[in-house]
């Protein structure tokens, strides 16, 4: 066996090892759907079960903020008297000095209170949506990179596989004397364009997985193979049902809305701060110069003479006011991104025609025959690169295109903000 050969085999034994997922460092192969990966996704990634503890604690937060202050109670007694006696109370001694008080918020401010931890808790929630909107779709695009790179894979390896013999029975040609050191050198230059094409790509692949197994929370020994199914194409609704569609179901979308809202009940709130709380309580004083054991009613209040809360207030109309143009501009924003995606699928779907597909696939029958006419002297080597070439970059393409269709579908489901294709 050549040299030649010996480094091809180990080569190609090499890469179907790595998509075999039999490394050293792998422990099994998981097979999943992407609605299986989806239901692996929302029950274990680690990035949706901390946000959603936060959604949780904004939640507590509205409970907090709906509690009365706390009663205040305040005393005084005697220390120490000219009996050189500590805390002195024996026959009717000493003094006690008692004021229990409750502020009593006024405006309306402990229910705009409320409604301020609602806005928080319902904007915590609008962003948990908006972090499993953008990672489902990181999921949703890394499961088609991955599929698209492993059926790559699989044309790289049928044709290495296919010059490896075609490129033995060529050097044992000419070393006999039947062909030219050209054509064993043209074979062994498509050879390794083809080995290194499918390096290139396992990096990718490498990468992808990563990124894979992170999102659904696996161990670093596990090997994802995604199965995805031929992409479908489907009618879409209008772009007017699309943007209604969206209008409703963006989360960064509803996001904005909220936050708008929180701008003005916050502006109410800062005006409510103007107005004083009243401080009502009841005094009792044991000793009292006006009478003995006095109880008394005590009420107190700010006078709101110099801070009524001019520059809160003021702030809070211009956040006000910028809240209402950047949900504007969101909206804006949106409907542009929807009409885009909708053309964007909609281009992919022409591109990929059941009639392309049955030609595509005689493809692989007419490889077979034109390498089996060269090998018998039928065609040139010439002619047999040319077709080589073509039928590579033909599956790569039929490849690409499918690929193509499931990111259109994916980011137009994730800009309409839910399902509209089904992955």
């Amino acid at each position: 066996m050549s040299k030649e050969k010996v480094v091809n085999l180990n080569f190609l034994v090499c890469i179907l090892l790595l998509l075999a997922g039999t490394a050293s460092a792998q422990t099994y192969t998981l097979k999943l759907s992407f609605k299986e990966a989806e239901k692996q996704f929302l029950q274990k990634n680690l990035r949706l079960i901390a946000q959603k503890y936060h959604v949780d604690a904004s939640s507590a937060l509205v409970k907090q903020a709906a509690l009365w202050d706390n009663p205040t109670l305040n005393t005084e007694q005697n220390l120490y008297d000219n009996t050189h006696t500590f805390f002195n109370h024996a026959d009717g001694n000493g003094q006690v000095y008692l004021i229990m008080s409750q502020i009593f918020r006024t405006a309306g401010k402990r229910g705009k209170q409320v409604q301020l931890a609602k806005d928080d808790a319902r904007i915590q929630e609008a962003e948990f949506n908006d972090l499993m909107r953008n990672l489902r779709y990181n999921l949703q695009q890394d499961f088609a990179d991955v599929a698209s790179i492993t059926e790559q894979n699989k044309v790289y390896v049928t044709e290495i596989s296919s010059l490896n013999t075609l490129g033995d029975a060529i050097e044992k040609s000419y070393k006999a004397g039947n062909s030219s050191f050209k054509d064993a050198v043209r074979i062994k230059a498509l050879l390794f364009g083809l080995q290194s094409d499918l390096a290139e790509n396992n990096r990718q692949l490498v990468n992808l997985e990563t990124e894979l197994k992170t999102l659904l929370a696996v161990d670093e020994g596990t090997t994802i193979l995604p199965q995805l199914d031929r992409p479908k194409v489907e009618a879409l609704p209008s772009a007017d049902q699309l943007i209604a569609q969206a209008l409703t179901s963006r989360p960064d979308y509803l996001g904005g809305s909220i936050e708008s809202e929180r701008a003005k009940h916050n502006l109410s709130y800062q005006k409510s701060l103007a107005l004083p709380d009243i401080t009502a309580g009841v005094v009792y004083d044991k000793v009292n110069s006006y009478s003995p054991h006095y109880f008394g009613l005590q009420i107190g209040l700010p006078l709101p003479l110099f801070d009524r809360n001019q520059g809160n207030i003021r702030a809070a109309r211009l956040d006000m006011k910028g809240q209402e143009a950047a949900f504007k501009d969101s909206e804006l924003s949106l409907k542009h991104e929807v009409m885009a995606a909708r053309e964007q699928y909609q281009i992919a779907a022409s591109m990929l025609s059941e009639g392309s597909e049955d030609f595509y696939s005689k493809y692989d029958q007419l490889f077979k025959g034109m390498l089996k006419s060269y090998q018998q002297r039928q065609i040139s080597l010439l002619e047999f690169v040319d077709f080589f070439e073509s039928y590579k970059d033909t599956q790569l393409k039929i490849i690409a295109q499918r690929y193509n269709l499931h990111k259109a579908a994916a980011d137009l489901n994730y800009t309409v903000g839910t399902t509209v294709i089904n992955p």
